[in-house]
């Protein structure tokens, strides 16, 4: 099978160091600024800013450096310190790539991601199992979702590919727009009429966690912080695995032609047969 490695948005440090007990110890002691403190009697102009440290020695830390920990504080759910690049770091920051925006976007890849690799997978299993009545190579991702010239789904849909692409677009890219519009304005989209939802859309105050009726359906938003960013930590983790499981989709299916089932079915009969080293040529 294809392993594939992918780079990971909003948790990423600027050097490396080993992971080992004394490290992690020696360097989860950070500090941050919070908010300025006045100068003695209230007054004037120079102010300092109040110093907290962040004892981080329980965490759970991986390749941390201390310039990594200096703005990886442990607030963001599923934070390990990890930012090799320093992409998070705020001193780098510049444009529209803010540690905000990697670490949006880092949630919003994770959803995406967890709906792809259940979407490619799923018909797989469900036409390899009889469930539905296509076979397993007629609902392959990347034969079903061609359009001409590129090729053309066998099996046809209910409209012509070119139509149904160009709804899926038009549809997709109005909900993407409204999405980016509360990233840049939260609360934005609860002052814009739209069909009476404008309570439904106004959001939290947090583009990522947009709660409400629709977002929010099984009230699973409800609970106290800790018991959120635990559930946030979970996504989070489960987001990540998706990333790199549609990243290894697509690999494995440049290299073997079949989709991911047929792949595992493929390992759990030869093991030693095919396998990543297979894959690339190696014992064959």
């Amino acid at each position: 099978m294809a392993t594939t490695m992918m780079l990971r948005s909003s948790l990423l440090p600027a050097s490396l160091a080993v992971p080992t007990q004394q490290s992690r110890q020696r360097s989860a002691i950070v500090v941050r600024a919070e908010g300025d403190a006045k100068t003695e009697g209230g007054k004037g102009d120079d102010q300092k800013a109040a110093v907290q440290k962040v004892d981080r020695s329980k965490d759970n830390l991986f390749f941390a450096s201390n310039q990594s920990l200096s703005y990886l504080t442990g607030d963001l759910p599923a934070d390990y310190g990890f930012d090799p690049l320093g992409l998070s770091d705020p001193e780098g920051a510049g444009g529209f790539v803010s540690p905000e925006w990697l670490s949006y976007s880092e949630v919003i890849h994770s959803r995406w991601a967890m709906l792809g690799a259940a979407g490619i997978i799923a018909p797989e299993i469900l036409a390899d199992t009889g469930v539905i009545p296509q076979s397993p190579e007629e609902v392959l991702w990347w034969k079903s979702g061609l359009i001409p010239p590129l090729g053309t789904y066998s099996k046809g849909y209910w409209m012509d590919p070119f139509s149904l692409f160009w709804v899926e677009v038009i549809l997709v890219q109005f909900a993407e727009l409204k999405r980016w519009q509360d990233f840049r304005h939260p609360g934005s989209q609860g002052e814009q009429y739209f069909l009476g939802l404008e309570q439904a859309l106004k959001g939290s105050g947090n583009p990522s966690y947009p709660g409400g009726q629709f977002f929010n359906l099984f009230n699973l938003g409800n609970k106290s912080d800790a018991d959120l960013k635990v559930l946030k930590t979970k996504e989070l983790k489960n987001g990540r695995l998706a990333m790199l499981a549609v990243f290894g989709y697509g690999a494995q299916a440049i290299l073997t032609g079949h989709g991911p089932f047929q792949n595992l079915k493929d390992h759990l009969a030869n093991p030693t047969g095919a396998n990543i080293l297979t894959n690339f040529g190696f014992g064959n």
